[in-house]
């Protein structure tokens, strides 16, 4: 089974933001998005770089998952943004608006030479890049792809599609499960996107919560106040590990060996069950390993 690395939060924070850069050493978030694009304005983009740069080289952000959004490639910041952060190394180099296979494949070229542990996110933010989510998602399966994780832009979404969210999202439900089936298609990651109102604490608890059941592994968030609530609601809770363990102890039992159906507790289980429990027991392990 590959490493599961916990995505239960992922904090957008402004690289411009000396303050935020630093604060951000202190949060118990499992990612960090350092921003160029979004947080940033045209005349400070060329100076939120440089520090950037320096931030990630420096360090001190202990297990965080530190990862750089880039501006888009077409715009006048792109390349050297992406030329920069590939020589910086973090922990992942996160592209917007990419709409098609060929992007992604043209970013994972020019990152043919950062370090081996810079993986490679995309923001899901356009209308095309939601119809072409598979061929997108299967740049993961080319040699040399670094491509991990997609990241939903639902505001964009929004923007570009005119469409009016009610609370339970719904007009936004088949761009999510469009990105999810994709993901977990060619085994991607897939972070839901942001909740905008940052003090409706219930109305994001409740997001978050709908995020999971789709099939999300975390969420991005505009507020370390929202940390909390993504981590206790996208993570395995202390019944569900135990009963996940209860499962690959079972089938680990010398008369279950080369089973693919057992009893357990009255009910059948099947090796599909297993595996998803392996999967939660290691996502619970990494969180635990977090906290170390």
């Amino acid at each position: 089974m590959t490493t599961v690395r916990p995505r239960r939060s992922v904090l957008y924070m402004p690289a411009s933001n000396a303050r935020a850069l630093e604060k951000a050493k202190t949060l118990p978030t499992d990612g960090l998005v350092l921003d160029l694009e979004d947080a940033v304005a045209p005349e400070a983009k060329a100076a939120a770089r440089e520090a950037l740069v320096a931030a990630i080289k420096a360090g001190g952000y202990g297990k965080r998952e530190v990862v750089a959004r880039i501006n888009a490639l077409d715009t006048p910041w792109g390349a050297d943004d992406l030329k920069a952060l590939a020589a910086a190394g973090p922990d992942g180099i996160l592209v917007p608006k990419v709409s098609s296979a060929a992007e992604v494949e043209k970013v994972d070229a020019a990152l043919a030479s950062a370090p081996a542990k810079t993986r490679l996110w995309v923001m899901m933010e356009t209308p095309l890049g939601i119809l072409d989510a598979k061929a997108i998602a299967a740049t993961a399966r080319k040699p040399g792809s670094r491509l991990s994780v997609f990241v939903m832009g639902t505001n964009d979404l929004v923007k570009e599609t005119r469409a009016e969210l009610d609370a339970n999202r719904t007009q936004a439900l088949y761009w999510l499960s469009v990105a999810v089936t994709a993901a977990r298609a060619y085994g991607l990651d897939v972070l839901d996107g942001v909740y905008n109102n940052f003090r409706d604490a219930d109305g994001f608890k409740a997001e978050c919560l709908q995020g999971r059941r789709l099939g999300m592994d975390g969420k991005t968030l505009i507020h370390p106040d929202q940390i909390a609530t993504a981590n206790e609601v996208f993570q395995p809770s202390d019944a569900e590990t135990a009963a996940a363990r209860k499962i690959i102890a079972a089938f680990e039992l010398p008369e279950n060996q080369g089973k693919g159906v057992i009893t357990l507790d009255g009910r059948m289980v099947e090796l599909l069950h297993a595996e998803m429990a392996k999967r939660t027991v290691a996502l619970a392990d990494a969180i635990t390993a977090m906290k170390g």
